[in-house]
């Protein structure tokens, strides 16, 4: 088993709230991290239907089985078990008493906000990023398509599963079950066809109108939709950063798959050499870079405070990373030869930025990663390092 990088802010979390809630898409390994942090806790799956109506029926008898505290699975199949659970905690004044996870967040963090505010730290687990999913050495041997192909869900990589497989199943179980039950959908067809539409725009602002052209529904349709997608850790909007650059930009947010696995696969790539000429490629790999960056700050319990620049005159920035009185622009290349006109844009935004702008960076699908001035040039696979270098810069 992976140790999660997750794990040690779920250990840091339960030394100072009573509660602590793990959430994410399914099968992005809640429970297996849960379970190997605490290994002594009780741990209780209300998956299961018997357990689930005891607690449903008598809820002050079910938390009595569990006078320390345990980890609770799935805590959305009994939300009113949380005031139960606030009220134990306050009686107790004991941290670290209870790890809870859930993965369909519209219905339980209503819930959790409800019942648990001020009592609960949250941690937003996604699936494995790139140090997790490949060792040192396999990293070395494994191509940029390779990635962008088999995603990162962990049981791709614990089971050694064909990913086109892996992700079909996972795709007419999980995200079918739970987003079409959020979303009252009744045509499958419909909904199925949706999802490669998102799956076509990844990377791109997102155009409610041309979706809802696209499907014969209502641009509100579209993006309630999009809303329980976002909920449900299927997709990011990424929005555009607009602080003080007196600019006509684009308002609309931009949409990536947090799986990039998971957006080749509705993409219909069914083998990692299609990817090598294929039209959305640039675009899969951007999605799969904001998604390891994204992973990257909730493993540390930071907010994403992640940002794109357009204007109406097409100059843009793929990505800006924002600290306080700082921000860290970023542009992304699938290319693997490193050309200094990727830099064009970065240097546009250094000049109308309200800020001075010390440093910047490029992230390619090259190998050599090099310093040109003041721009950290940066092969894909040493994506998280660079990354951490800008974090200990500006923190």
């Amino acid at each position: 088993m992976i140790k999660r990088k997750a794990a040690d802010l779920l250990l840091r979390y339960a030394k100072f709230y009573p509660v602590v809630t793990v959430t994410g898409p399914r099968q992005s390994g809640k429970t297996t991290m849960v379970r190997m942090t605490f290994p002594l806790k009780d741990y209780v799956n209300l998956e299961n239907l018997d357990t689930r109506t005891f607690a449903r029926e008598d809820p002050r008898g079910f938390l009595a089985g569990y006078p320390y505290g345990a980890i609770l699975d799935e805590i959305q199949h009994v939300p009113q078990l949380l005031s139960y659970i606030q009220t134990l905690v306050d009686e107790k004044r004991k941290n670290g008493m209870f790890i809870l996870t859930g993965s369909a967040q519209l219905k339980m963090m209503e819930s959790v906000s409800q019942s648990l505010a001020g009592r609960t730290a949250l941690i937003k687990l996604l699936p494995f990023d790139l140090e997790e999913a490949y060792s040192k050495t396999q990293l070395e041997k494994t191509t940029l398509q390779e990635i962008l192909y088999r995603g990162f869900y962990p049981r791709i990589f614990d089971q050694k599963l064909n990913p086109s497989e892996a992700l079909s199943f996972y795709f007419e179980t999980y995200i079918q079950r739970d987003v079409r039950t959020l979303l009252n959908v009744s045509d499958l067809l419909m909904f199925e066809r949706f999802m490669q539409l998102c799956a076509g725009r990844t990377a791109q602002p997102v155009n409610f109108s041309s979706i809802a052209s696209d499907l014969g529904i209502s641009s509100n349709t579209v993006r309630s939709w999009i809303s329980v997608l976002q909920a449900s850790f299927i997709i990011e909007l990424l929005p555009p950063y607009h602080q003080n650059l007196n600019k006509r930009i684009t308002k609309a947010p931009k949409l990536y798959f947090i799986d990039v696995g998971l957006a080749s696969f509705l993409l219909r790539i069914n083998k990692p050499e299609t990817l090598h000429t294929h039209p959305l490629k640039g675009q899969l790999f951007e999605s799969f870079v904001i998604s390891e960056i994204l992973k990257y700050r909730y493993q540390n319990g930071q907010r994403p405070d992640m940002y794109f620049f357009r204007d109406k005159a097409g100059n843009e920035a793929d990505l800006i990373l924002n600290y306080s009185q700082n921000f860290f622009p970023i542009e992304i290349k699938s290319s693997q030869t490193y050309h200094p006109e990727f830099t064009k844009s970065l240097r546009y935004l250094e000049k109308i930025a309200p800020v001075k702008v010390k440093n910047m960076g490029v992230v390619y699908g090259g190998e050599r990663s090099q310093q040109i001035k003041n721009i950290d040039v940066c092969g894909f696979r040493e994506l998280l390092s660079m990354i951490k270098r800008v974090d200990n810069l500006y923190a």
